[in-house]
């Protein structure tokens, strides 16, 4: 049979099209979504995510404004700009692409960022909202992954769902996502002693490491639901994840692709929370 593929591509699409119609609306009434982007040093990885940043915001009609800073730039400085943008009432959410130089320490940076304009999800208030089950913006790639499974009906509610990888950006969040969503979750770490054992028990394994077809069919149980977050280049330069897909497809009844899975559902889901950060804002007056 083979699995049914979950293609994140279309679906951002087709969520963008909805928001592109719901952003027309709101400028109607005056109100201009805007998200800035600060981008330091010269990272192609991140240079490239900037860009469909860009690309997707002004698709669907979201002021997206880049600041461009060089390697140098001291932790200072950029802490300065975050408060201004902090009291600037036109901008809405707030974006420093990680990771940032040496230099800077990335939690100070993550907290200095006003919560009601961290479209990430990473300020320790939003993912403390989440944790409770409070309203809040969920961290996009996580928001993303249980929108997929959402769309195509998949019942989350009593799944073992497992998790491989601990990242504060997929894996803790994602769990935690899983958790609100009822369902059982197990985490896998370099640490984890049984791995394989825990991988054959998963309903949903999600699996966020950054090593590439580190998962193969042969561990996943029959019929499990796989979603892929790893993006690695193989020695011939080809964009693959953290599972071997044409042997996962085989014994999946869902899977992810490499591209064209999670990642474009990434960046719609950011401009989800920069519209709803509009709104809000506008709602406070």
């Amino acid at each position: 049979m083979g699995a049914e593929i979950i293609y994140g591509k279309e679906l951002a699409q087709e969520l963008r099209l909805n928001m592109k119609q719901e952003v027309s609306k709101l400028k109607e009434q005056g109100i201009i979504p805007k998200l800035t982007v600060i981008l330091i040093g010269e990272d192609p990885a991140s240079k490239s995510y900037v860009k469909g940043k860009q690309k997707a915001s002004d698709f669907v009609g979201v002021d997206a404004d880049l600041i461009e800073l060089p390697n140098e730039t001291s932790e200072q400085t950029l802490l300065e700009l975050i408060d201004k943008l902090n009291q600037d009432q036109t901008v809405n959410g707030i974006l420093v692409q990680l990771p940032l130089p040496k230099h800077i320490e990335e939690q100070t940076i993550i907290e200095a960022i006003d919560p009601s304009k961290d479209v990430d999800g990473f300020h320790p208030i939003s993912v403390g909202r989440m944790l409770t089950g409070k309203d809040t913006f969920l961290p996009c790639t996580p928001f993303g992954i249980i929108t997929m499974l959402k769309s195509k009906d998949i019942t989350i509610e009593g799944k073992h769902a497992v998790i491989v990888g601990r990242s504060n950006i997929v894996g803790k969040p994602v769990g935690q996502l899983l958790l609100n969503e009822n369902a059982t979750v197990t985490y896998c770490h370099s640490r984890t002693n049984n791995m394989d054992e825990l991988i054959k028990m998963a309903d949903i394994l999600i699996v966020a490491v950054g090593k590439e077809t580190f998962i193969h069919g042969d561990q996943i149980k029959e019929g499990a639901i796989v979603v892929d977050v790893g993006v690695n280049r193989n020695e011939s330069g080809k964009l693959v994840g953290d599972v071997h897909f044409d042997s996962a497809k085989e014994k999946a009844s869902y899977i992810t692709p490499v591209p064209g899975g999670v990642g474009p559902m990434t960046i719609t889901m950011l401009l989800h929370n920069t519209i709803q950060s509009a709104k809000s804002a506008h709602a406070k007056g």
